[in-house]
């Protein structure tokens, strides 16, 4: 049977509780995937997803940042975290979800967002990322991709020119920077990663998934990003059925500054 997955950095599970299970009540998918959790997994608050029926989670947390969640309807075989430059920080987490045409292996990730200046001789938050990054591309090939998995999460990137309100504009700003850009690029070529919303969105096509806090009505001004991702290796990308970006979220009362998407993968 098809199976959905949502990715949402929620900016705090805790604080917006009620907007995320506001949002299973209406779409319902089978697997969520939340980024910035911001609480140690004691402190989760598992119990209103236990209510609507996710009562299998993976949860990696750390108090006050950070943190990632996935919560599924389906069962999981296994669960896994991994760490990432040496930090200590919980920004991954993998499970395993059975399929019939072979186990899926779900990542959920939040890359470093890398602080304000785009140079990491003098920021060690922007240099953080770029590591991390390359992490990735390093891990995420070979074995590993060669099978069904999905990757998700706030990869705090925008790659494409249309993934930003204005390319020119954002050249020199942390998130649609070159050197990030291409980094994100080698990460995804290196596994062969497919673009499930570009699949059905071309690329001359403006899209975001996340607003600033800062404009005093992000509806009017539009200045989004698309920083949240949803990939499948080239064994699952013939059976994408589908994505949804819920832009409306965004509008939610106390909303986070990050929109849920949404992407189906169909039957064998």
């Amino acid at each position: 049977m098809p199976i959905s997955v949502a990715t949402w950095n929620i900016n705090s599970v805790r604080l917006r509780i009620d907007l995320v299970t506001s949002f299973l009540d209406r779409f319902r998918p089978d697997i969520l995937c939340l980024q910035e959790i911001k609480c140690p997994a004691d402190l989760f608050p598992i119990q209103p997803f236990r209510d609507r029926g996710y009562v299998h989670a993976s949860v990696n947390g750390q108090k006050g940042y950070h943190g990632v969640a996935t919560l599924s309807l389906r069962p999981f075989s296994a669960s896994a975290h991994r760490g990432f430059c040496e930090k200590g920080d919980a920004r991954h987490t993998c499970v395993t979800v059975a399929d019939p045409a072979g186990d899926i292996f779900l990542h959920n990730f939040y890359v470093p967002a890398g602080g304000d200046e785009p140079d990491p001789a003098i920021n060690e938050k922007f240099a953080h990322k770029l590591s991390f990054l390359d992490e990735m591309k390093g891990w995420l090939n070979g074995a590993e991709t060669d099978c069904n998995a999905v990757l998700v999460g706030d990869l705090n990137i925008a790659p494409h020119e249309n993934d930003v309100w204005s390319h020119r504009q954002l050249l020199n700003v942390v998130s649609h920077t070159p050197v990030e850009t291409e980094r994100l690029e080698s990460v995804r070529a290196a596994g062969n990663w497919v673009d499930a919303v570009r699949h059905f969105v071309p690329t001359d096509t403006k899209l975001y998934t996340w607003w600033s806090y800062r404009a005093a009505d992000w509806e009017a001004s539009d200045r989004g990003r698309r920083l949240d991702h949803i990939w499948v290796t080239p064994r699952l990308s013939p059976r994408l059925g589908g994505i949804e970006i819920i832009r409306e979220a965004r509008g939610w009362e106390r909303p986070s500054d990050h929109v849920p998407v949404i992407a189906t993968i169909g039957d064998p």
